[in-house]
C-alpha cells in the first residue's frame, strides 16, 4: 500500500500580503455597516440593507485594494442572517482577489480560544479569512491555538498591541514585570513568532495611526494595521512619525472615509484608489 504524497505547505499570510501590497498598494478598507451609514445609502437598517451594502462594497473593491476588514460585529448584530451574510462577504471577496482580515478581536483560554481560531482560521470554515483580529490581554500565550491555527493555514492573526482609544492606554501603557510597557511585551511576543519569516512575517501588531509617536519598538518582522485614518482624525502624512523605520509595512485602514462616498460602485472606486495614491506618495 503506497503512502500517501505529503501535500504542499500552504503559502505564509506574510508572503502573500506582502505581494498584496506591492500590487496593489497597502490600502485596508473597513466593512463596517453602521445603521447611519446604511441610512446614508438609503438603506433600512435590516438584514436586506445589510446584504445590498457588503455586496456593493466588495463588487466595487475587492478586486482593487489589498485588504478587505469586514468588522464582525456590525453582521452579528442580525443574528445567523447577518453572519451568512459576512460568510459570503468573505468568500466573494477572497475569490476576487482582495485578502480578507476579518476584524472580531477575538480573545479566550484554552479549547475556548482553540474554537475561535476554528471559525476563522480553518480552511473548512464559512468564515475562513487570511487574517483575523486577536486579544492578547489573558496573556499571550493564550493566544496560542490561533497562532498554531494561522501557522497550519497559511493564515495571519493580527494583534491588539497600542490602540488608538483613549482607554486602552491604562492598560497598555502600564509597565508590565522589567519596567516594559505592556504593549512592548505584546510586540516582543510577535517578534519572537516572526523570527525568520521572509518577506514578512504572518503575526502582525494593531497599533493606531493616531497615537503621534509611538514610543515603542515596532520592528516586528510583521504587519502593522492601522487604524483611525480618514473620520478618526489620522491621515496618510501622519503614519511616518508614528510608524518610524517600520513604516513599509504598514497597513493602514480606513472605513467610513471610503464608504462615505458609496452607493456608487465608480466613487466607492475612485475615493479608494485616491487615498491609495495618497499612501503611496507618502510611504513611498
Amino acid at each position: 500500500m503506497s503512502t500517501p504524497a505529503p501535500q504542499p505547505s500552504p503559502e505564509p499570510f506574510g508572503a502573500r500580503l506582502r505581494r498584496a501590497m506591492d500590487v496593489r498598494g497597502p490600502l485596508c478598507v473597513g466593512i463596517d455597516p453602521h445603521a447611519s451609514l446604511l441610512a446614508a445609502w438609503g438603506l433600512e437598517d435590516d438584514v436586506a440593507g445589510l446584504e445590498r451594502f457588503t455586496r456593493t462594497v466588495v463588487d466595487a473593491l475587492a478586486g482593487e485594494v489589498a485588504v478587505l476588514k469586514p468588522q464582525s460585529a456590525f453582521f452579528e448584530r442580525f443574528g445567523s442572517r447577518g453572519v451568512a451574510v459576512l460568510e459570503r462577504a468573505v468568500a466573494d471577496a477572497r475569490s476576487a482577489g482582495a485578502l480578507v482580515l476579518t476584524d472580531a478581536k477575538r480573545g479566550d483560554i484554552g479549547s475556548t480560544m482553540a474554537a475561535y481560531a476554528a471559525a476563522y482560521l480553518d480552511p473548512g470554515s464559512p468564515l475562513f479569512s487570511d487574517a483575523v483580529t486577536v486579544s492578547p490581554y489573558l496573556g499571550f500565550g493564550s493566544l496560542r491555538p490561533a497562532l498554531d491555527a494561522a501557522r497550519a493555514a497559511g493564515a495571519g492573526v493580527f494583534v491588539l498591541a497600542l490602540t488608538s482609544n483613549p482607554e486602552g492606554a491604562e492598560v497598555q501603557r502600564a509597565t508590565a514585570a522589567g519596567g516594559r510597557p505592556v504593549a512592548q511585551t505584546v510586540l516582543d511576543h510577535i517578534a519572537r513568532e516572526n523570527a525568520g519569516a521572509g518577506p514578512l512575517g504572518s503575526v502582525g501588531a494593531v497599533v493606531g495611526a493616531t497615537l503621534g509617536r509611538a514610543g515603542v519598538d515596532l520592528a516586528v518582522n510583521g504587519p502593522l494595521l492601522a487604524p483611525g485614518l480618514g473620520a478618526q482624525g489620522a491621515t496618510a502624512e501622519d503614519l511616518p512619525e508614528v510608524f518610524g523605520d517600520a513604516v513599509r509595512n504598514v497597513v493602514p485602514s480606513i472605513s467610513r472615509g471610503v464608504l462615505g462616498h458609496g452607493p456608487s460602485v465608480a466613487a466607492l472606486r475612485e475615493s479608494a484608489a485616491r487615498e491609495a495614491e495618497r499612501l503611496r506618495q507618502v510611504l513611498a
